[in-house]
């Protein structure tokens, strides 16, 4: 159980995460709140007598989310100064939060009550990286199937367009190209040939509500302005060609869905990003167990393959690993990517391997 000090230190390591990954605002505004959280709002006292562990919980990144949001609804002068920049002194924007959090406590609060889904369509490029080895090994035709989808944004892997270090999926005509900064070995060139997408969320986003698609926005960092212009492209893209996403439980679905007949020919394939650590530790075990069962089961005709990005807190780092069957090659880190797929960072083999039952201290959400 967390206390009062750990909870205001949540602030601080976030503002080094913001900091790392190019958000100087965002990072100013966690730094400030380490000390500007006092208990004369409902919103403070909660923050501070958080119960849950802040980090893993993404405390500071509910309060934030927030306070972005009013950002964007241009109702508060002051606070709009500190998210547009204009404002950097440390006392002045400190003073700045203090008083928000007073005067908009109300709005605020509800904003603390679930974790941030965070829906980046550039972190399919992690995913498609793993696809590609998958390819290699097994050929171009896949299903892919998603936990942890949020608003579907990374359903329409189908649908994007990636140029990986020059290796190129999707169609040509996507409004949405992915385009990674990549370093390091460059992916396999492999055809690959995605024929289906699903996915599952606890509480999936359905972005053709205006309110929904707004507070999905708000999670976006004020400094990421390619971000924001990516997202609002991808939610047109949901709108006007849908996507196949569902309420429900993670392990549940995982179990009914390799349950299903599978096609001759096409991969299966689960995969998941900055989603594992939420799950209960059962949860993880049942699709653990499920995966292992079908990976007996898969033949060359019908293989199954397991492809996560998901980020490595011990190391500072999120891991794009990859599994798959028939075969006896463990879980591989086969690439390192940028949180928000801004880079990809290709690794040559031998692979790391480890377990896959990801602990959930060291898989935490940015």
């Amino acid at each position: 159980m967390a206390n009062e000090p750990a909870n205001r230190a949540a602030f601080d390591i976030q503002a080094g995460y913001c900091t790392a990954m190019d958000a100087p605002i965002t990072a100013r505004v966690c730094t400030a709140l380490t000390d500007a959280l006092d208990r004369k709002s409902e919103t403070g006292r909660r923050v501070l007598d958080w119960p849950g562990e802040p980090v893993a919980d993404a405390l500071a990144l509910r309060l934030v989310g927030g306070l972005h949001a009013l950002h964007r609804a241009g109702v508060d002068p002051h606070l709009s100064a500190v998210f547009s920049g204009a404002k950097t002194d440390p006392a002045s924007v400190e003073m700045t939060l203090n008083a928000t959090l007073t005067i908009h406590d109300a709005a605020l609060l509800p904003w603390l009550d679930g974790p941030p889904q965070t829906n980046e369509a550039a972190r399919s490029a992690g995913m498609m990286t793993g696809i590609l080895h998958l390819a290699e090994r097994y050929g171009p035709r896949f299903e892919v199937l998603e936990i942890g989808s949020s608003a579907g944004l990374n359903l329409l892997i189908d649908r994007y367009r990636f140029d990986l270090n020059g290796v190129n999926a999707g169609p040509s005509a996507s409004p949405v190209t992915i385009r990674p900064e990549w370093r390091g070995a460059p992916p396999p060139s492999a055809p690959v040939e995605i024929e289906s997408t699903r996915g599952v969320d606890i509480h999936p986003v359905d972005v053709a509500d205006p309110v929904a698609a707004a507070r999905l926005e708000a999670y976006v960092w004020v400094d990421a302005v390619e971000r924001q212009a990516r997202l609002a492209a991808a939610i047109a893209m949901v709108r006007a060609g849908g996507v196949d996403l569902v309420e429900g439980d993670a392990a549940d679905w995982v179990e009914a869905r390799l349950a299903e007949p599978q096609p001759a020919g096409t991969t299966r394939v689960l995969m998941h990003s900055v989603v594992w650590q939420y799950l209960p530790p059962a949860s993880r075990e049942r699709i653990r167990v499920a995966m292992d069962t079908a990976g007996a089961r898969a033949t060359a005709e019908r293989p199954l393959g397991w492809v996560m990005m998901e980020p490595n807190r011990d190391l500072h780092r999120h891991e794009v690993r990859v599994r798959g069957w028939p075969g006896d090659r463990a879980m591989e880190l086969v690439a390192l990517t940028h949180a928000h797929g801004a880079w990809v960072e290709g690794l040559s083999p031998p692979y790391e391997t480890r377990d896959y039952v990801m602990r959930r201290g060291a898989y935490e959400k940015d």
